[in-house]
C-alpha cells in the first residue's frame, strides 16, 4: 500500500454506515470478551497520577493463540491550549492518523490524559470507522494525569499501512496531550472546518492482535528518533525504515520526542522518567533501542562528564533486563556547523561514544556516527545526509541509519526477507 495518503482516504472512512459499525460492534463484544482485568478499565479520579511516569496497565491476549504488540506508539510530550477553541464550547473531533509496522485482525488504542489538568471525556471514538469501546462503554472518561486502553475492537488492520483513530470530546478544553511536529498529517474540524495538524492529540498507542508477528521493537530517543528533517506524510524516519526491513515479523514503536535527553528535562521528560510508560510497558516488547544523549551534550546546560551520560545510558539497560528485554543503543553522531557546536561539547560527544563502543551499557551497538559522519571532517555530518541545519537529517540520512541496524542484533534471526 502506498505510504503517502491523501485527504480523500480520510472521507471515505467517515462515510462508513452507522449500521455497519453497530454489527461490528457487537460482533467485537462477542470474540473479545475473555479480555482480562486492567484494559478499558477506568482510572480512578480522585489521584491524580505523576504524568512523568503513568504506566499502562497490559491485558492478556483476548484469543487463546495470537498475541497482543503494538503496531504504532507516539509518547506524549506536553499539554498545550486548545488552539482551535471559540468563545462557546463546542464539540471538537479529532482524525489522528497513524501509520501501522504490523497488522492484526483486531485493534485496541490507548488515550491519553497526562497533561490535562481536569478529566477528559469522549463520547464517541473509532478506528476507521469501527466504534470502540471502554469496559462496554461508547463514553469514557480520562482522569487527569491518566491513560486508559479500550477494548479490544475487531477492524482488520494491514501492514505498512495509514489507520485513521477518531476521537470526539464533547466540549473543547485544554490542556490537550499531544506529541506535537509529528511528521504526520491528521486533522481537527472545528466550528470554521477542518484544520491539518502534525501532532496526534491523546492517542498514544495503538496495538493489534497478530497471528503472525513475534512482538514489538521499542525504540526511545530524541528528534533524530523522531524524524525531525523528514518529509511529511511520507514516514521516512530510521525506525519507519527498519520496520519495513522487519517486513511484518515485528512491531517497531516509536518513543523518540524532539529535545529528549537522558539526564534532565528538556522538550518532555528526561528518558528515565519515561521509560516504563513509553518503553517497558509497550505492550509486546521484546527488544529496546535507545538513541539518546546528544541533547545532553549541546544543549544548555551541557553535561561537560561523559560517564554521567554513560552511566545514564547504562541505568536504562539494567531496568530493561530487569524485564527480560534485550537492549541495542546507538553512538552519538556528529554536528560540527549546529549554533551549539562546541570543541569541548564535541569531545564529550566522542568520548561518550568511546564508552558505548567500549562495551558494557548494552547488549550490542548500532554505530550510527560512523554511518552518518562525513569521513573526511568526522565532526561533521556527511553533506548528503545533512538536513541543512548540520545536527538533524534529511530522508536519505535517515534511511541509512535504519539500513545500518543489524537486524540479527534486534531478533536474534534474521528475517527470511529484508526489504530495504
Amino acid at each position: 500500500m502506498p505510504r503517502r495518503q491523501g485527504y480523500a482516504l480520510l472521507i471515505a472512512l467517515v462515510a462508513g454506515t452507522a449500521a455497519l459499525a453497530a454489527a461490528v460492534a457487537f460482533t467485537g463484544s462477542l470474540l473479545f470478551s475473555g479480555t482480562s482485568t486492567g484494559t478499558g478499565t477506568r482510572p480512578k479520579e480522585g489521584a491524580v497520577p505523576d504524568p512523568r511516569s503513568v504506566a499502562r496497565t497490559p491485558a492478556a491476549p483476548a484469543h487463546s493463540t495470537g498475541l497482543w504488540a503494538a503496531t504504532w506508539t507516539a509518547a506524549p510530550v506536553t499539554g498545550v491550549p486548545d488552539s482551535y477553541n471559540s468563545s462557546a464550547l463546542n464539540r471538537r473531533t479529532v482524525r489522528n492518523v497513524v501509520h501501522t509496522s504490523i497488522g492484526g485482525d483486531a485493534a485496541r488504542i490507548t488515550l491519553s490524559n497526562a497533561f490535562g489538568t481536569r478529566p477528559l471525556v469522549m463520547d464517541r471514538v473509532t478506528v476507521n470507522t469501527r466504534p470502540v469501546t471502554f469496559a462496554g462503554a461508547s463514553t469514557v472518561t480520562v482522569a487527569a494525569g491518566g491513560q486508559i486502553v479500550s477494548d479490544p475492537v475487531t477492524v482488520p488492520v494491514p501492514a505498512d499501512s495509514d489507520l485513521v483513530v477518531t476521537l470526539r470530546t464533547p466540549t473543547a478544553q485544554g490542556p490537550v496531550t499531544v506529541h506535537e511536529r509529528g511528521h504526520q498529517t491528521s486533522y481537527v474540524d472545528t466550528a470554521w472546518g477542518t484544520r491539518r495538524t502534525d501532532g496526534w492529540r491523546y492517542l498514544t498507542a495503538v496495538e493489534v492482535h497478530t497471528r503472525t508477528a513475534a512482538g514489538t521493537i521499542a525504540v526511545i530517543g530524541d528528534s533524530l528518533t523522531a524524524g525531525t528533517g523528514s518529509s511529511l506524510d511520507t514516514n521516512s524516519r530510521w525506525p519507519d525504515v527498519l520496520a519495513d526491513r522487519l517486513g511484518g515479523r515485528y512491531g517497531v514503536a516509536n518513543a523518540g520526542i524532539a529535545g529528549n535527553r537522558v539526564l534532565r528535562d528538556g522538550r518532555g521528560v528526561r528518558a528515565s522518567a519515561r521509560f516504563d510508560r513509553d518503553v517497558l510497558d509497550v505492550a509486546g516488547v521484546k527488544t529496546v533501542v535507545i538513541a539518546l544523549g546528544i541533547n545532553d551534550v549541546q544543549q544548555s546546560p551541557q553535561e561537560t562528564d561523559p560517564q554521567r551520560i554513560a552511566d545514564g545510558l547504562r541505568s536504562l539497560t539494567l531496568r530493561a533486563h530487569a524485564r527480560g528485554l534485550r537492549v541495542v543503543g546507538a553512538t552519538l553522531m556528529p554536528y560540527e556547523g549546529y549554533a551549539t557546536w562546541t570543541p569541548r561539547s564535541n569531545d564529550v560527544r566522542e568520548r561518550v561514544n568511546a564508552l558505548i563502543r567500549a562495551g558494557g551499557i548494552f547488549d550490542s551497538v548500532i554505530d550510527f556516527d560512523a554511518a552518518a559522519r562525513d569521513p573526511y571532517r568526522p565532526t561533521r555530518l556527511l553533506p548528503a545526509y545533512d538536513s541543512g541545519d548540520h545536527l538533524h537529517l534529511n530522508d536519505a540520512g535517515y534511511r541509512q541509519l535504519g539500513s545500518t541496524v543489524d537486524l540479527t542484533t534486534l531478533v536474534h534471526e534474521q528475517p527470511a526477507s529484508d526489504q530495504l
